[in-house]
């Protein structure tokens, strides 16, 4: 059987719905989201409704979501945010809010406690953010992800840009690595929550 090259383009708004299904699906075995939703029987639904708002209030605008396609489905997606824009605006965080609430329930202000740690530690050079990244279990190994990788890196290199990223799962760590992170520290996540890894990336 011949494989699929997976193809990558922007993403539209009309991609959201099917993009945040493909996120929810890739994260639900993420060890930051087991802690912060730990009913497996809801967290697929609350993962869905998480990624949609943060992409449709914030990523999306900003023209570096990407998904990655072999056919019509989307089978894997990034969410990039450019230069100087990784933090939310003040009507951002308004719009969000009230979804986030719905998701954490009376997790919500640990999920606030783990955002300000991750922004104290983001550093302030200008790049390009990675701040999500996952392709639906189905399709792993056979190339999304590397494809979206290889998509924005290739940008970075020509705007001699760094990037960041934070990965959730030690084993993921080599596999950055091989696209020229490097990790340069550890976020230990505050009331107990398990640890992240900051990985930078100099321009090529």
């Amino acid at each position: 059987m011949t494989q699929v090259t997976p193809a990558v383009r922007p993403a539209q708004r009309g991609d959201v719905r099917e993009l945040s299904r493909t996120m929810a699906s890739a994260f639900f075995d993420d060890p930051v989201m087991l802690w912060l939703l730990p009913d497996s029987k809801t967290r697929r639904n609350r993962l869905c409704r998480m990624f949609a708002t943060m992409t449709r209030h914030h990523h999306l605008a900003l023209g570096g979501v990407e998904v990655a396609c072999a056919g019509s489905g989307i089978g894997a997606a990034a969410l990039w945010d450019p230069p100087n824009q990784w933090r939310e605006t003040r009507r951002g965080q308004l719009a969000m809010a009230p979804a986030y609430f719905r998701v954490l329930g009376f997790r919500a202000g640990i999920g606030r406690a783990v955002q300000e740690a991750m922004k104290q530690a983001h550093p302030e050079e200008p790049h390009w953010y990675l701040a999500a990244i996952g392709s639906d279990p189905a399709v792993r190994g056979r190339g999304f992800g590397q494809a979206l990788m290889r998509s924005r890196l290739d940008r970075c290199d020509a705007e001699h840009c760094p990037a960041y990223l934070e990965s959730s799962k030690p084993e993921n760590v080599p596999y950055y690595e091989r696209f020229g992170f490097t990790v340069t520290g550890e976020i230990v996540l505050p009331h107990c929550g398990p640890s992240i890894w900051p990985m930078w990336r100099e321009p090529r």
